[in-house]
């Protein structure tokens, strides 16, 4: 018989069995409930450090999306803003040389600059020179509204094939390269650039080589001009210390004039009718016949240098010179 309380023989539900395995909370109150423990990973349930892992994941692809974006912006064709008109303060600046292409006027001077314009002188632009030497350039010529030349110091020369508004580099010696002062092309189609201590250069082929020529008589003078007669006829060389040659063949041959002057000749014209005004130095001038070889003193108001001319359409003859003066004369 079964007794309540008496020890059964019989084997106990399993409830009864767990329930003797296991405390009670009353029996162990230091020990938390195990409700809360998370369930296994294979459950779903993801732990903590797997949730920041993904996260900073997350937080590494943003940023690298964004420095993709940034990049892609960066190198991605785009309109260039035009930029701000500049200003060339051509009247704080020395020119030393003034020449016409055309319709367009083309000056050069102080460190390499050379300036263009098209409405007579009210805007100058820059040219483009390549490349910039920055030497200073002392004449431009133009033999038609495109092909021009410039000469400058150091040695370099200088072409232009669009009126001037472009220049590309032919000669440039900084080491020994004297300063150049005067080009001409003359009949032959040769061009000759004269400088400092008797320098002389021809080219036959355009501008694309150089020879370097010797002159008789000129020595280690400075060569400062070259000009010529309307016509072609007959040519100059000025040079210091009261120096001129004359050539009667395009430049082939060169014989030296008597001298009649012991300063130095800047510049020469053709007279209105026949013959030259030499001027330069402390306001010298000088008058000659066609053939250049005797000269007579040109009274002067002023022993102010003057290094440049003009003919106005009047016919008369206009020279420039030191401080500014303008100097005008209607006899030749």
């Amino acid at each position: 018989m079964d007794h309540a309380g008496a020890p059964s023989t019989g084997q106990r539900p399993r409830e009864a069995v767990q329930a003797a395995l296991v405390p009670s909370d009353d029996e162990c109150p230091s020990q938390a409930p195990n409700t809360a423990r998370p369930l296994a990973a294979g459950l779903g349930v993801p732990r903590p450090w797997k949730r920041r892992q993904t996260m900073r994941i997350l937080i590494g692809l943003a940023m690298a999306v964004i420095v993709a974006l940034s990049a892609a912006y960066a190198f991605s064709p785009r309109a260039t803003p035009p930029l701000a008109a500049t200003r060339l303060p051509v009247d704080r600046m020395a020119f030393t040389t003034l020449a016409r292409a055309g319709s367009t006027w083309v000056a050069g001077g102080e460190l390499g600059h050379i300036v263009w314009s098209a409405d007579d002188g009210k805007t100058w632009t820059e040219a483009a020179v390549e490349p910039r030497r920055y030497a200073q350039i002392t004449q431009i010529v133009f033999v038609d509204d495109k092909v021009g030349m410039a000469v400058g110091h150091e040695g370099q020369i200088l072409r232009s094939d669009d009126g001037g508004k472009r220049w590309k580099e032919l000669a440039f010696d900084k080491e020994r390269g004297e300063p150049l002062m005067s080009i001409a092309r003359l009949p032959s189609g040769h061009w000759l650039a004269v400088g400092a201590f008797g320098r002389a250069l021809r080219s036959a082929d355009d501008g694309k080589t150089w020879e370097r020529i010797e002159i008789p008589g000129v020595e280690d003078k400075h060569l400062n001009r070259i000009v010529s007669a309307a016509d072609g006829s007959r040519w100059l060389i000025l040079g210091e210390r009261g120096l001129v040659l004359v050539s009667t063949d395009g430049g082939g041959k060169w014989s030296v004039v008597p001298p009649f002057y012991n300063g130095s000749p800047y510049g020469a014209a053709e007279r209105a009718g026949s013959g030259w005004v030499a001027y330069g130095m402390r306001g010298n001038a000088y008058r000659a016949g066609a053939d250049a070889q005797s000269w007579t003193k040109a009274q002067m108001p002023a022993p102010i240098s003057t290094f440049g001319h003009a003919r106005p359409a009047d016919g008369s003859l206009l020279l420039v010179g030191q401080g500014g003066i303008v100097l005008r004369s209607t006899d030749g």
